[in-house]
């Protein structure tokens, strides 16, 4: 047996508040994390949309329903989840998401846009636009991780020299069940190899996006 590939055009969909104008001075990218639609996860960035900001959520490639079919037919529940990647198939499933990615951005920002661009994700999308920042095909001035850290395979080196140029600020809740002490550490070692001393923000809360805190970096 043998693995073989194909390209072949794909179709994504991505959500967003507002709109770019001449007008517009800040456009935020926001990356949900897993088991997330696109649709629900940009409500929690409500509080940012004004006539100068636009606020535009991709969504995972990828999507599922969140209970198996035994608990769904039990429960009725189907609701559905996205994911940007799993281990199977990891690396095309990442050079597929990429491609989406700059896609939309492409789409969406003009050439001649010198308003400040914010590339945010949460949780597992930490890692997404982590990655998507490194891929180095788009412009932007911040980036945020919120409830999430930098991938450990990334490269170290080209990491940073880019992100020297750029804010970075880490964001998390101080009852984040996820954020665990090992993973702080983690987070902490990840920064070193970085060279990075981002800004740390900790707010009263859990594994959440909050909206007090959303506007003191707005």
């Amino acid at each position: 047996m043998t693995i073989q590939e194909t390209d072949f055009n794909f179709k994504a969909r991505y959500y967003k508040l507002g709109t770019i104008t001449p007008n517009t001075k800040k456009v935020w990218f926001v990356i949900h994390g897993y088991g997330q639609l696109a649709q629900y996860f940009i409500k929690k960035f409500s509080v940012l949309e004004n006539p100068e900001t636009c606020i535009i959520a991709p969504e995972g490639l990828s999507r599922f329903y969140l209970e198996d079919v035994t608990k769904r037919s039990q429960s009725g529940n189907n609701k559905v989840g996205a994911t940007w990647m799993t281990r199977e198939n990891r690396l095309m499933d990442i050079e597929n998401y990429l491609t989406y990615l700059n896609a939309m951005y492409t789409k969406e920002i003009p050439e001649d846009f010198g308003g400040q661009v914010t590339l945010l994700g949460f949780s597992q999308g930490g890692a997404t636009v982590s990655r998507w920042a490194l891929d180095g095909k788009i412009n932007f001035h911040r980036l945020i991780l919120w409830a999430g850290l930098f991938p450990n395979d990334m490269d170290f080196d080209k990491g940073t020299s880019l992100f020297k140029k750029k804010e970075v600020i880490e964001v998390y809740g101080d009852q984040d069940p996820f954020l665990t002490d090992d993973r702080l550490r983690e987070m902490k070692d990840l920064n070193k190899k970085l060279n990075l001393e981002p800004t740390l923000v900790r707010f009263n809360g859990g594994h959440e996006i909050d909206q007090l805190t959303l506007l003191q970096l707005h």
